[in-house]
């Protein structure tokens, strides 16, 4: 989606803030949003606290300001509302590298097993899922599955093998990652802890497990920043996208805050799916009431399934 044209003498800020009383629409952000973004949320969150966010809310217009799935989260649980996105283009590597087809096929090879699938997939995978959970919650959902079942989980790897790590559960592992967590370099990373020796390692749980295993906190989003904020450590180097750097500067602003770097010398440390939503899309959504999310209510309901179960089992 190519950047629309706005008026240049336009207050942006102000702007969305009149569109949002005018529609009763929630600006629900996910923390690696543009730090302008985030600063006009009204909830800012990772994917189990928006997807909370979307389920109590009781807006007319839900503006979603992350990706394409968690888009697609909150219409599912929200069929009588309208739900936008600012850049329908906003994807993920890790839905975008599980197709139904595959998906589906992968499941028959397996009869009987159980399905667990990361919220970072599409209604699709999520509708042929037994549960669903977020990187807040997954070590709990897989603990809830009997031990004499079969798990499959997909679609990121990396999360899977943290999680047969933790519960010491076995787990045939979808083999997808996300292309910021994967980039982080090993190499560089040591040597950033040696300019930086007090500075404590966090990490979230889809980064690979080299670097899992140099991690002084491996955590969800959330999870990271509220260790950040608590901790005594003063000093932190952060292995998971750059937008967080943002929520933890403001919640914690004596402290310093350093993103990991990528292998290249790219900006690799930030979704590009993330930061396709920007303050001009938003503005013209919320105007328009449009890109907006719709589905088959046949898939919608079967896709609302697995995620009720999760989000119950989360409570």
């Amino acid at each position: 989606m190519e950047q629309p044209y706005v008026d240049p003498s336009l207050d942006l800020e102000a702007e969305i803030k009149r569109l949002k009383r005018e529609r009763n629409a929630i600006l629900l952000a996910h923390y690696y949003q543009d730090s302008e973004v985030q600063d006009l949320a009204d909830v800012i969150g990772d994917s189990l606290q928006l997807a909370q966010a979307a389920k109590r809310t009781n807006a007319d217009v839900i503006v979603f300001c992350g990706v394409h799935f968690m888009a697609e989260t909150a219409k599912i649980l929200n069929p009588g509302k309208i739900v936008v996105l600012p850049d329908l283009d906003a994807g993920c590597s890790l839905a975008d590298g599980c197709p139904i087809d595959r998906f589906r096929a992968w499941q028959a090879r397996h009869p009987g097993a159980v399905t667990i699938s990361y919220i970072n997939c599409s209604a699709e995978v999520k509708a042929a899922s037994d549960l669903i959970c977020t990187s807040s919650n997954a070590e709990k959902i897989v603990r809830s599955v009997p031990a004499d079942k079969q798990i499959l989980f997909a679609p990121d790897r990396n999360l899977g093998r943290y999680l047969i790590q933790k519960t010491g559960r076995a787990m045939v592992l979808w083999q997808g990652v996300c292309v910021v967590h994967e980039t982080f370099s090993e190499k560089k990373l040591l040597a950033l802890r040696e300019r930086h020796p007090n500075a404590a390692l966090l990490a979230h749980p889809e980064c690979e497990p080299g670097l899992l295993a140099t991690a002084d906190f491996i955590g969800s989003t959330s999870a990271l920043l509220r260790h950040a904020v608590e901790s005594p450590k003063q000093e932190f180097i952060v292995a998971t996208e750059s937008g967080i750097l943002h929520q933890m500067q403001k919640q914690a602003p004596h402290k310093t805050f350093i993103a990991a770097p990528p292998e290249s010398s790219c900006a690799c440390n930030e979704c590009p799916y993330m930061r396709l939503n920007t303050l001009e899309k938003l503005y013209v959504c919320m105007r328009d009431l449009s890109p907006r999310l719709e589905m088959p209510e046949a898939l919608r309901r079967a896709a609302e399934l697995p995620i009720e179960r999760m989000l119950a089992l989360s409570n």
